[in-house]
This record gives C-alpha cells, sequence and structure tokens, in this order.
C-alpha cells in the first residue's frame, strides 16, 4: 500500500507543480512589470524550488562524449557489452583511430570492470568515476536495472545472481581485465574473484580495487551499520519491502523501493540538504545561474533513484549487515563456502575515505585480512584523508589524488604481452 500511496501523492501533485513551473515561467516574463524586483525574483526562484522538489526524476544521461588523452579529444560510443535481465553491460569505447593518433602506437589499455552499487541510485551516479579512468583505461561499467521495470516473468534476483553477473561479465571481458567495485558491491566482487580463483578460472582479474565497501561492517560501524543491527530481519522484511504497483512493467514484484532508499539519505545529512536548497533559492533570486545549475545537475542525479528486488535487499541485509558470513567465512553461494583465501595470484587494492560516514574506516581493509594468501607486495591499502563517502570515488579529490593511484597499482599489474594475446582471441570470436 506505501507504494501505492507514493504514486498517489506523486500524481496529486501534478497540477500544483505545473502550475508552479508556469508561473516561475511568468513572473520571469519580460513581458511582467515584476520581473526585475525583489517580490518578481524570490516569487520565481519559490516556485522553481517547489517544481524542482516534486518532479518525477527519470535516469539520467551519461553525457560522456568524448575524453582527453595527450591534449586530444577521443571520441566515445557508448555501447551495450553484454545484456541481462537485471543489468547492462556497458562499454564506453574509444575512438580506434583518434586514440591511435594520440598515443603514438595501438598497444592496448589495461580493461577495467566497474562493479556499480545496485543501492538506490543509477549507475550514472559513478559519471565522475568513470571520465576519470577514460583517458588511460578501456572501461565497462555494469549499469543495474530499475526492478520495477522488470517484469515478475523474468523471475527473482538475488546476492548470489549478482555475484553471478559479476562473473559473467569478467568472462566478457576475458582474461587479465582489472575490476573495482565502488561501495555496496565490495563483498560480491571479492565473492566472486574467491570463486574464480578456486576454480583457476583463466578469466579471474588480474587485480581488484575495492572502494569504500562494507566487506566487515563490524569494524567501525556508522550509522547505517547500525540501525541494520538494531531492527531485525523480519522488521525489515515487513516495513521496508513493498509491491510495484501498475501501470509499472515489474507489477506485483516484490521491492526494497527507491524513494525509500532516498528517504534514508537524505535524513543522515537532513541539515545540509536544507542548506542547500536555501542556498539554490538564493542562487536564483540573486540570478547566479552557475551556481544554481550545478544545484540542479547534482540534485537531479541524487533524486534519480532505483528499486531493488526484495531477496537481493533482504540477503544483503542478512548476509552482509546482520551476520558478517563473508567477513567469518561463512558466506555459501550456490551451496558452496566463499574462500577468498583461495586468491593468491590477484593483487589487491582498498581505498577508504577518512571521514565516511556509510562504510567506517577498516570495513574495507577488511579484505586484506580474508586475502591471506595474496602476496604482500600485490596488496596495497590506501586512505583518503578529508573525504567523505561520496568523495571516494567522485569531485576533486578522486581525479587529483585517489585515481592517480588507482592508475599506478593497475599499471604495475598489467602484462602487456597477456593483453596482446587477450586481445586477439577477443577479435578472433
Amino acid at each position: 500500500m506505501l507504494y501505492s500511496a507514493f504514486e498517489f501523492g506523486y500524481a496529486s501533485a501534478q497540477p500544483a507543480r505545473v502550475a508552479a513551473g508556469f508561473g516561475a515561467r511568468l513572473w520571469r516574463s519580460p513581458l511582467n512589470p515584476m520581473a526585475g524586483t525583489w517580490l518578481g525574483r524570490s516569487t520565481a526562484a519559490a516556485l522553481d524550488v517547489f517544481e524542482h522538489m516534486t518532479r518525477r526524476y527519470p535516469k539520467p544521461e551519461w553525457g560522456i562524449e568524448a575524453t582527453t588523452v595527450n591534449g586530444i579529444d577521443v571520441p566515445i560510443e557508448i555501447e551495450v557489452a553484454h545484456q541481462k535481465d537485471f543489468c547492462t553491460l556497458l562499454h564506453f569505447k574509444r575512438h580506434p583511430e583518434r586514440l591511435k593518433s594520440a598515443l603514438g602506437h595501438d598497444r592496448p589499455a589495461p580493461r577495467v570492470l566497474i562493479v556499480a552499487p545496485l543501492s538506490g541510485h543509477y549507475a550514472t551516479l559513478l559519471r565522475g568515476t568513470v571520465e576519470a579512468m577514460l583517458p588511460e583505461h578501456d572501461v565497462y561499467i555494469t549499469d543495474w536495472t530499475d526492478a520495477r521495470t522488470v517484469p515478475l516473468a523474468l523471475g527473482h534476483f538475488d546476492l548470489n545472481d549478482f555475484i553471478d553477473y559479476i562473473v559473467d561479465f569478467l568472462h566478457v571481458l576475458g582474461p587479465q581485465a582489472h575490476a573495482m567495485a565502488v561501495c555496496q558491491p565490495g563483498p560480491a566482487l571479492l565473492a566472486a574473484a574467491a570463486l574464480m580463483a578456486e576454480d583457476n578460472d583463466p578469466a579471474r582479474p588480474a587485480s581488484l580495487i575495492i572502494m569504500g565497501s562494507p566487506i566487515d561492517t563490524r569494524r567501525s560501524p556508522t550509522i547505517p551499520n547500525v540501525l541494520s543491527q538494531q531492527r531485525s530481519y523480519e522488521w525489515f522484511a515487513q516495513n521496508m519491502v513493498h509491491t510495484v504497483p501498475a501501470p509499472y512493467p515489474g507489477i506485483f514484484r516484490r521491492v526494497y523501493p527507491g524513494f525509500l532508499q532516498l528517504c534514508s539519505f537524505l535524513s543522515m545529512n537532513h541539515d545540509r540538504h536544507v542548506s542547500a536548497h536555501s542556498d539554490y533559492f538564493q542562487h536564483l533570486v540573486e540570478g547566479d545561474g552557475d551556481s544554481a545549475d550545478k544545484h540542479r545537475a547534482f540534485y537531479d542525479e541524487y533524486l534519480s533513484v532505483i528499486d531493488m528486488t526484495e531477496e537481493f535487499y533482504l540477503q544483503t541485509i542478512r548476509e552482509i549487515f546482520q551476520e558478517h558470513t563473508l567477513a567469518k567465512g561463512e558466506f555459501m553461494h550456490r551451496g558452496r563456502r566463499v574462500r577468498p583465501e583461495a586468491i593468491s595470484d590477484i593483487a589487491l587494492m582498498t581505498i577508504e575515505g577518512e571521514n565516511d560516514d556509510i562504510s567506517g574506516i577498516g570495513q574495507t581493509q577488511a579484505a586484506h585480512d580474508l586475502c591471506v594468501n595474496v602476496p604482500s607486495e600485490m596488496q596495497v591499502d590506501y586512505i583518503q584523508p578529508g573525504v567523505g563517502h561520496y568523495g571516494v570515488f567522485n569531485g576533486s579529490r578522486w581525479r587529483n589524488e585517489i585515481q592517480p593511484r588507482v592508475r599506478d597499482f593497475i599499471r604495475s599489474h598489467f602484462n602487456t604481452n597477456k593483453e596482446h594475446v587477450v586481445r586477439e582471441k577477443l577479435a578472433a570470436e
């Protein structure tokens, strides 16, 4: 009923939202003698804020058309590398001839799979992550599907399916690829790598980069970690899971709605978001278009959310945040215990933010304690001073301080000769 009530509330606000948008344009019209007055600017700004806060936010566009390599613009084509029911593997393909011209050679670049979080936002939240990696890497990313758009007839999707998807995508990239998990998928990527290592799978990644991830949430528990312990599994099942209503393709599918996750995010930093909207109002009144555009760009992304399947959400709550099965060496995948200690030839880098209020210090570092057979010279643990959760993978600190370390780590475990063999094999297929 909550999902239906939310949709009803949105529909009910539609007339007021349309009226607010029309009113804002009216008060700004050059034909309105009040347009340039304080009253006119303030009224238009207030109507703008209302319209912006009550609109529907669709899936954002990637907006990545080119990258710069050695001062030369290289066009980007975003293509579908592999399609599955609950995820699309996207490839940011750099124009080969322009890239060769920029580099002066056609030697292959490291292939990197970025595993985006399935935690309420679209993969486009990692736009800055992708942009910083593109100049020197061949980038792929998991673009998770909004569960409310997946027909119930296509079946379920849980944490084990998530792991299987990662394995499948690594097979698409082929041997000697590198895999990066941002936040929530860290445990799943580690589990996938462990299973592939134990099977001596030739497509196992050459390196893992795990960023701000809940590998072991018993360490430096944050507010979300504490709340997941205070509530029982049954409470989450009864209060946080709802049925998708018509007219969505996923009608009758049980999901954890994106709007509930968004409410959780907003409540954690309530004062900051109120202040941001207050500043937005002032920027509109003052005619500061650049600042207003930055605000809109951020919130157009931040307020665009997706639903997660019931089984994925609840299994993640139980396994990762309540029972800590991966950290304890007890996590089971398809009746088989996941053994991170089986990893011996996959390099491991963990990255944490000093001020991360989602994944506390030590939670990501725990991966090193689990991967006991990875040689010390193949391990890197880095804590970025002065950044929170979002700053680990986006913003100036990511671009200028974190990403260069990731680049150097990948390069130190990049075998050009093997890459040539892989490229020839992929081309033949």
